[in-house]
């Protein structure tokens, strides 16, 4: 099936969309190479996301929290973050957007009371995000998450933190919407010396109702928008005219 037959099947279906059709509210990240590749146009904020680093490595462990911060930066009201250790560095999420004054922080005993907590706040409506850190997280957890969001416009998201014994921490089954793995990469070059600004590689290893990807994106700057690097930005732009970040406001 060609792709303009996807796209006019779409449209098709956005136009017969009625009383007895919801849409979903959605955060864009803003970006086309993202957003369009997704099957939502973005973050379902009444959904469950998973994201994982791409290792246990501290640099690729910090893409993967400043990824979550950006989210939840973007996203409406206060935000809670529910942590088994206080290893968060608040200038850290100020530059990805995330104002500390907008933060409640809620520290677990273990990964159950992190879940618990999660629940408890997105039953509550009152939050733009909730956000926890994990190591396990079995189907029946992401499920209650996700049940729990469903309805409301708090957007869920779950660090599955690597284990000691190494291995993939999204192997195991869950019911998230969508389920990401943050690598750092090398940034961009300057035309003089310095260091450019940071880049990650972004994969979308599964979602609902769409296929998985990857891609290279700048990182979240001070608004908690990512971006194309230069050299991909300028290829899209020759390809078919398109802005570096296309943004749209999710508010």
């Amino acid at each position: 099936m060609s792709s303009a037959t996807i796209a006019e099947l779409r449209e098709s279906l956005r136009a017969i969309q009625g009383d007895g059709f919801k849409r979903r509210p959605v955060l864009p990240f803003g970006v086309a190479a993202l957003d369009e590749r997704i099957a939502s146009g973005g973050l379902r904020l009444d959904s469950l996301h998973e994201i994982a680093a791409a290792s246990p490595d501290p640099s690729d462990d910090a893409a993967a929290t400043l990824f979550m911060a950006g989210a939840a930066a973007r996203a409406w009201g206060p935000v809670l973050w529910v942590v088994r250790r206080r290893d968060l560095f608040a200038p850290g999420l100020y530059q990805a957007g995330l104002d500390p004054e907008r933060v409640l922080y809620a520290e677990a005993a273990d990964d159950a009371e992190v879940l618990a907590l999660m629940e408890e706040g997105l039953r509550h409506r009152g939050l733009g995000a909730v956000i926890g850190e994990v190591k396990r997280a079995a189907m029946p957890n992401t499920r209650r998450l996700q049940l729990a969001a469903e309805g409301g416009k708090t957007i869920a998201l779950l660090l599955k933190r690597h284990a000691r014994e190494g291995g993939n921490p999204l192997h195991v089954p869950s019911a998230a919407i969508t389920r990401w793995r943050i690598g750092s990469a090398p940034s961009e070059p300057l035309p003089v010396e310095g260091v450019g600004r940071a880049c990650w590689h972004v994969a979308l290893v599964r979602q609902r109702g769409g296929e998985p990807f990857e891609t290279i994106m700048e990182a979240c700057d001070e608004t908690g928008r990512l971006a194309l690097p230069a050299r991909l930005a300028d290829r899209a732009a020759a390809a078919d005219g398109a802005d570096r970040y296309s943004y749209v406001d999710a508010a």
